[in-house]
């Protein structure tokens, strides 16, 4: 497809507020698909983290927010250790999902933002990951309550999941760490 280019001044999209929430600067992206080579997911959407850099670039607006890629992404830092620029990939696409959060965008199919939000929500009330209890809060959330109870005792036996959340993590420092974020948020609107 042609890229046409228009005279008149246009909206730079969400660029700039997708750079102020994730501390990248998306210019510096040399389009090499180094990221997108090496991603997990790519390969499953219909997207890649290249692709998504290069849309900001061109001044993508809010339609980005509804790109399934951003909640399908694993946060992996794949593509930051591929980068010959050193962008970091994952906070890039966090920042699109805080903004989509925001916007109330469309949302993809399945429960990828439920899980996502889950997640954080465990982080940010232990300081890490509570695998039972994102467990058991996915089932409420989903209500399929029942459909995965017979493996529950294989992944108890196999030492795979702690029944007690976990313990030694600077819960203060991960709590600054979110009240950051949301005095930042505050100040975007």
């Amino acid at each position: 497809m042609p890229l046409r280019i228009k005279k008149e001044k246009t909206d730079r999209g969400i660029k700039s507020i997708v750079e102020q929430v994730s501390s990248v600067t998306i210019d510096i992206c040399l389009q090499c698909k180094r990221c997108a080579n090496g991603c997990p997911v790519a390969a499953h959407a219909l997207c890649s983290p290249s692709e998504i850099i290069k849309k900001l670039q061109l001044g993508a607006g809010e339609e980005l927010l509804e790109n399934e890629f951003i909640w399908m992404c694993a946060s992996c830092g794949t593509c930051f250790s591929r980068c010959p620029m050193k962008i970091d990939g994952s906070a890039l696409i966090d920042a699109l999902r805080v903004l989509a959060e925001e916007k109330k965008s469309a949302r993809p199919a399945g429960n990828m933002p439920l899980m996502n939000k889950i997640l954080l929500g465990m982080i940010k009330y232990f300081g890490r990951t509570y695998d039972l209890g994102a467990m058991v809060l996915y089932k409420i959330g989903t209500a399929s309550y029942l459909s995965d109870v017979a493996k529950i005792p294989v992944i108890l036996k196999k030492g795979k999941i702690a029944l007690l959340p976990p313990h030694g993590a600077d819960r203060k420092k991960v709590k600054n760490i979110f009240d950051t974020i949301g005095s930042n948020k505050d100040q975007r609107k």
